[in-house]
């Protein structure tokens, strides 16, 4: 019987699992090893800061369905990994592997400016959206400028854009709207470049979003300092601010920095080809964010990175799954598709509005690219939201 140990249990990690033990059966052991028994559906944090939805609406036990489905699960924080030994170290004893996937997710990188993890709000995490919520109460009494936005090398500007509209749309709700300026910085390029160099007619229709909703905006812009009333550019211009949320970078945990033997990049990512294997240790994969993905473009003015979202992470987990059985089985015929191969398969939430957007290939170049608005109700945001969750409680890793 092979095992295979897995490290991280999101998107990325409960997919390898579950396919892995669906697909080998009793001969593959599969072990995930993760620091919290919840599975949460990140994507539904932005929802979290204005009440319409709570931490127990979107998040569910998943050390159960892993029962269920033959999962052994490990409730710890994984420290370190000898690829020599294929022992992984953990703060609750060793597990001995023959194939290790590193399904490790983000860790978020608050010191890329002085004052970020300070004064600014993040809404990546559940603790992080709760304190967002009740800040946003108490700037409800004295309220002034915003600024929403992502800092250089961030890469995910989608979330933030998210925020920006749902803020601007609970802002009417509250009566304040007239009271506040709200600006929107980001170091992409133009509007709408997302980190995959756009979408036909998207930097248009952000414009004419943006206009709509009297939203100030700058482009190519970083952030040099935020202050408790005050964000600081990186072009020297200083906004006005009594509430501030803001998207830093991602980089690899702490797991995957302190395992020399991983050979992570700088940024902490494990290097590995369109197989997700690693590129010089075979028996070692990477799914989800943890995944180095080289940019097929050059920002402009200030750096930046490519989005990490759930549906790559789905997918790339759906592959590693297989590729661990085709070698098990000596098969060299694994599969292969590159990140920026996968589609591009996301729905916007602009508060209470939406924009669909699906590509055929996450970059370019592509052959069926689209951004459809939503101006009536967000229920494709929601159908998606409820149908992840249904097949994720289910354990169903194998649909779409």
């Amino acid at each position: 019987m092979k095992t295979t140990v897995i490290i991280g249990g999101s998107f990325a990690g409960m997919t390898t699992a579950l396919e892995l033990k669906r697909k080998g059966k009793q001969d593959h052991k599969v072990i995930l090893i993760d620091k919290s028994p919840l599975f949460l559906f990140i994507p539904s944090l932005i929802w979290v800061p204005f009440g319409r939805r709570n931490i127990k609406d979107i998040s569910f036990r998943k050390d159960e369905i892993l029962a269920k489905k033959g999962v052994d699960f490990i409730h710890a924080e994984a420290l370190t990994v000898d690829t020599n030994e294929q022992v992984v170290k953990t703060d609750h004893g060793d597990f001995a592997y023959d194939d290790l996937v590193i399904a490790t997710g983000p860790k978020v990188k608050y010191d890329i400016a002085p004052g970020v993890e300070q004064y600014a709000h993040y809404i990546g995490t559940p603790s992080g959206a709760m304190k967002t919520r009740k800040a946003l109460e108490e700037f409800k009494a004295n309220p002034g400028p915003i600024v929403i936005g992502a800092t250089q090398n961030a890469g995910c500007m989608g979330a933030a854009y998210e925020f920006l509209f749902n803020v601007e749309k609970w802002l009417r709700e509250q009566n304040i709207r007239e009271k506040v300026d709200l600006y929107w910085i980001t170091p992409e390029d133009y509007l709408g470049h997302f980190g995959i160099d756009g979408m036909p007619m998207g930097e248009g229709m952000l414009k004419v979003f943006m206009k709509m909703f009297h939203i100030h905006y700058r482009t190519q812009v970083g952030v040099k300092e935020v202050k408790a009333d005050a964000v600081v550019l990186s072009t020297g211009e200083v906004l006005p601010s009594k509430f501030t949320m803001l998207m830093p970078p991602f980089v690899g945990v702490d797991f995957v920095t302190q395992s020399e033997s991983l050979q992570a990049t700088a940024n902490g990512y494990i290097p590995v080809g369109d197989d997700y294997r690693h590129l010089t240790v075979p028996n070692v994969w990477a799914a989800g964010i943890a995944v180095d993905v080289k940019l097929p473009f050059t920002p402009k003015a200030i750096p930046f990175a490519s989005p990490k979202t759930g549906y790559p992470s789905d997918e790339t987990g759906k592959i590693v799954a297989e590729n661990i059985l085709r070698v098990s089985q000596g098969r060299t015929d694994l599969k292969q598709k590159a990140w920026g191969k996968i589609p591009g398969v996301c729905i916007m939430d602009c508060g209470k509005k939406e924009v669909i957007i699906f590509s055929n290939h996450l970059f370019k170049p592509r052959t069926i690219a689209l951004m459809i608005p939503n101006v009536l109700y967000d229920f494709s945001k929601v159908l998606l939201e409820k149908y992840f969750l249904w097949k994720t409680k289910r354990g169903y890793a194998f649909l779409p």
